[in-house]
């Protein structure tokens, strides 16, 4: 068997469990209740695709409920399993406790090709499987509530969406059953470039942190930093976008058919329109091809950024990494063999399970946003506006100084949704950053940030246990 395929993602995610919870000091049974998954939903159904009857396998794992609901993406792929739909639950508890969203981790998966079927089929696939959760009590605003993940978008939320509301008539609160949703059912503005922003914010405030730029050799900010980005996903394209703009080189770019580098480089935008046209970003204008993509991820540079499946870094090509920092914007991208490689190198690797929190994070306030029927902004954003004209205006009358219209326009403007938004989400990321950093340099023993995330989780969801009284 070959080491591929004897990989467990739960099995890591255990692994890393174990190696923070001896930094604690709950009791063992409390530590193994979180360890666990405690709702395994294993399903088969039958859908009608062309003129044949095909079964479909699917999953839905909630793994904690010391909060409710449960909270966590649906993906499409044909690697989905019960290993690893239960790691991405258990992930999603700890990434949750860490932000401070009060929901229990859940994930969900089919075992499809999305890209083998037809969109009737797709729908067909996605419904059948909603009325399968529906049917145990696996879907619900205050049960467990869904999102997109790899392989899904807001279409397949709609579609979960509706189907809800058809089998739950007059349920108030029925938005609040999935998220990740179009706006024009309920969906958030925001949510889309959530993830990839929120590694962003995570990633920046790491670099703003002088001591810890100090032992990486580097200095503070992004600016100039140079920045590899696999996968241009909705994930990796928003994180090249906001590094961009930050003033970081996007240097590379990778995917599955190979990738693509140029020293001074690459916007995100324009690699993305060049592979909608040719089907492959090889071949960009300017840029030098790597045929295997891979490759990709050993050459030098600042920042890593891998934002597509897990387990791409493991022991073995762990030491061939250059970078300084590695951010994972994907679930799961390094194996335990590969941190304690980084570990020994001094790389700062910062974990899966709080940078890619954007996701979650604004899911929450999605899920706010339905269960208060109100959009964000619609009651103050004009007082705000009328409220900072007045201001101003008695300033130019006391100064006799005319402010301009451009930074008149900034110092009126009224947040919207999405401002208030992106500010929840900077403020959430930037928080648990300095949270994680904090509980790190408190015990020199915890070896790696990843530790520390855990560290900071296991407290956080013990505590509630205890605070339930559900453990003395």
């Amino acid at each position: 068997m070959s080491a591929q395929q004897e990989y467990s993602f739960f099995g890591a995610v255990e692994s890393s469990f174990d190696k923070a919870a001896k930094f604690t000091t709950w009791d063992p049974g409390i530590l193994e209740q979180i360890k666990q998954c405690n709702s395994v939903y294993r399903m088969h159904f039958p859908v009608k695709i062309g003129d044949q009857i095909e079964v479909i396998k699917a999953y839905r794992v909630q793994h904690s409920h010391h909060k409710t609901p449960c909270k966590g993406g649906i993906r499409f792929a044909t690697s989905v399993n019960l290993d690893e739909v239960m790691a991405l639950a258990a992930l999603m508890t700890f990434k949750c406790a860490i932000v401070n969203v009060p929901f229990g981790g859940a994930k969900g998966g089919i075992t499809i090709d999305p890209k083998k079927y037809t969109t009737y089929e797709l729908e067909k696939i996605t419904r059948r499987y909603t009325h399968e959760l529906i049917k145990k009590n696996f879907i619900g605003p205050g049960t467990d509530v869904p999102a997109p993940d790899y392989g899904t978008g807001e279409r397949e939320m709609a579609w979960i969406l509706d189907t809800y509301l058809s089998m739950n008539p007059g349920e108030v609160d029925a938005l609040g059953c999935v998220t990740g949703k179009p706006v024009s059912q309920g969906g958030v503005r925001g949510r889309r470039e959530a993830t990839g922003l929120g590694v962003f914010f995570g990633i920046r405030e790491i670099c703003n942190m002088a001591e810890v730029m100090k032992k990486l050799g580097m200095e503070p900010g992004v600016e100039n930093k140079t920045v590899v980005v696999q996968g241009l996903g909705n994930v990796g394209y928003h994180a090249a976008k906001y590094f961009r703009e930050g003033g970081a080189k996007v240097i590379a770019i990778a995917e599955f058919e190979g990738a693509i580098t140029h020293p001074d480089g690459l916007n995100e935008e324009a690699v993305f329109q060049h592979r909608k046209k040719t089907g492959s970003i090889l071949n960009f204008p300017g840029a030098t091809n790597i045929v295997n993509s891979n490759e990709a991820l050993e050459l030098s540079c600042d920042i890593l950024i891998p934002a597509a499946l897990e387990n791409v870094i493991n022991g073995e090509n762990a030491p061939r990494v250059k970078a300084k920092i590695i951010g994972e914007a994907a679930n799961g991208p390094l194996t335990p063999e590969a941190d304690e490689v980084f570990a020994a190198k001094g790389v700062l690797v910062v974990p899966d399970m709080y940078l890619n929190a954007g996701g979650v994070t604004v899911s929450y306030f999605e899920w706010l946003k339905n269960l208060s029927h109100v959009r964000y902004g619609r009651l103050e954003k004009r007082f705000t506006e009328n409220q900072n004209k007045n201001i101003l205006n008695q300033i130019e009358e006391l100064t006799g100084r005319k402010v301009d219209a451009a930074t008149k326009s900034i110092i009126e403007h009224g947040a919207d949704e999405v401002d208030l938004v992106y500010s929840g989400l900077e403020e959430t990321m930037i928080t648990a950053t300095r949270e994680i950093i904090e509980c790190w340099n408190n015990n020199s023993q915890i070896p790696d940030m990843r530790t520390a995330a855990y560290v900071v989780a296991i407290n956080k969801v013990a505590t509630s246990y205890a605070e339930l009284g559900i453990f003395p």
